[in-house]
């Protein structure tokens, strides 16, 4: 089965230390730009009044930064040519002849994103959202979208939707061969309204109603979970967004201070986000070791290490599902190779790219894929995702009564924490070493 192409509508920051890992479609409505690094001044772009210059700056952005330097097999040079050979009577044909043109790249992660979807994914990550709160990607071979996770508490979460439903229409209209930008125009709408989804699950197609609302989204959750080995614990991170580093610390600083005697960090149905929250992440865990190398078109690897910085040295289980995706899968590979945590769970999502996102000169933007990551004993886990140490599948039973009751969330009625504690038992018992046979499950 071919991976889904996906489209990234999360917050992104446009800076070198906000390069986006982030891989799924947020459908949400609310808009608002993020502060740091973004400049949409058309002063400082060469945009004319010809929407052929729009199409020549998107052709030199990837000529210099995409991250495959045979570009597909293709004569970049030659497809410059051809395109700058066309007329273009209004903006509309040069979108069009962009998406075009960038489809020659097959690459789902690199787009082009008109002003209008451009601005829509510019959300705030500290804000309220209003919409349905699913994050959706395009299957290949179904030509179908799936969801990839919904956001917890949001309408989609509360109706039941759940990670790898296909949704067959939208309003009535059938999805087949829809591309994700357009169904994000169909799903999105104004608080209060409502829009029905047809959900394909297995052999049933269902019809959910759903009404539009805000959406808070909670980077980080923690509670010590009283256990039979003594107090655990528990932390959820949503999102890698800009206050996930600062959450995740404050997490872990007042659970050492209630003396816990171990950790479990919930990434299920984690999406990712921004690379370099993944790495604050990582080093507040580990003390030493490589956390991720990316890979730029040269071949050059930019690799970030452990500082000597860690927050707690205590046993650790990470629990990851194949909602899990980059900056999940970064920080979950990095702990998994340096033999600091046992993963639990089910194969993650496999998102091994790096994005980019640059605003053009009209208000438009492209996101172009300029490295792809390994973790740090070299995995490309790209389309392949990371298998935990412990598999532990959920019937379908299960992650419904799960969904129907969030409060049951990383407690002993969730039947992958459970897995999770008893690893992290055998953990403790064997003085914090690495058990080898949780591996051998």
């Amino acid at each position: 089965m071919h991976p889904p192409r996906q489209h990234d509508l999360k917050p992104m920051v446009f800076s070198k230390r906000g390069l986006v890992l982030g891989a799924t479609a947020v459908v949400l409505t609310t808009v608002a730009v993020t502060g740091a690094g973004i400049h949409l001044s058309k002063s400082e772009a060469f945009f004319s009044e010809s929407p052929k210059e729009l199409v020549d700056e998107v052709w030199q952005i990837i000529n210099r930064q995409y991250v495959d330097a045979t570009f597909n097999q293709v004569d970049w040079r030659s497809i410059r040519t051809e395109y700058l050979d066309r007329s273009y009577s209004d903006p509309e044909q040069a979108y069009e002849a962009i998406r075009e043109m960038l489809g020659k790249l097959e690459d789902p992660y690199t787009r082009f994103m008109d002003p209008k979807e451009f601005q829509n994914m510019q959300i705030d990550t500290s804000g309220e959202l209003t919409g349905v709160g699913i994050q959706i990607a395009k299957d290949e071979e179904s030509d179908r979208l799936i969801v990839v996770s919904p956001i917890e508490e949001s309408p989609a979460f509360e109706a039941g939707i759940l990670a790898k439903d296909i949704i067959t229409k939208i309003d009535g209209l059938d999805t087949l061969g829809m591309e994700v930008n357009e169904a994000v125009q169909l799903i999105r709408g104004e608080r209060g309204t409502q829009v029905t989804l047809t959900i394909q699950r297995g052999i049933e197609e269902i019809d959910y109603p759903i009404t539009r609302d805000k959406i808070e989204i909670h980077p980080v959750r923690s509670r010590v979970e009283e256990s039979g080995l003594g107090p655990v614990g528990y932390i959820r991170l949503n999102q890698f967004n800009a206050n996930a580093s600062r959450d995740m610390r404050k997490a872990i600083q007042e659970m050492e201070r209630e003396r816990v005697v171990g950790y479990v960090l919930d990434l299920r149905s984690n999406p990712g986000g921004l690379l370099n929250a993944s790495i604050d992440i990582a080093r507040m865990w580990l003390e030493e070791g490589t956390i991720v190398s990316t890979v730029d078109r040269q071949g050059e690897q930019d690799r970030k290490q452990a500082q000597n910085r860690a927050l707690t040295d205590k046993p650790l289980v990470v629990m990851v599902d194949g909602g899990s995706a980059s900056a999940s899968e970064i920080l979950s590979g990095a702990l998994q190779d340096n033999k600091r945590a046992v993963l639990v769970g089910t194969k993650t999502f496999g998102k091994g790219l790096v994005q980019s996102v640059r605003p053009l000169s009209d208000g438009s933007g492209l996101a172009v894929t300029i490295a792809k990551y390994l973790t740090p004993s070299g995995r490309d886990i790209n389309k392949e995702g990371i298998t935990p140490d412990v598999i532990h599948e959920m019937s379908e039973e299960e992650r419904k009564q799960l969904q129907g009751n969030i409060t049951n969330l990383g407690t002993l009625q969730d039947p992958q924490f459970s897995k999770a504690i008893e690893v992290l038992g055998r953990t403790i018992a064997d003085g914090g070493a690495f058990p080898v046979e949780a591996i051998a499950q």
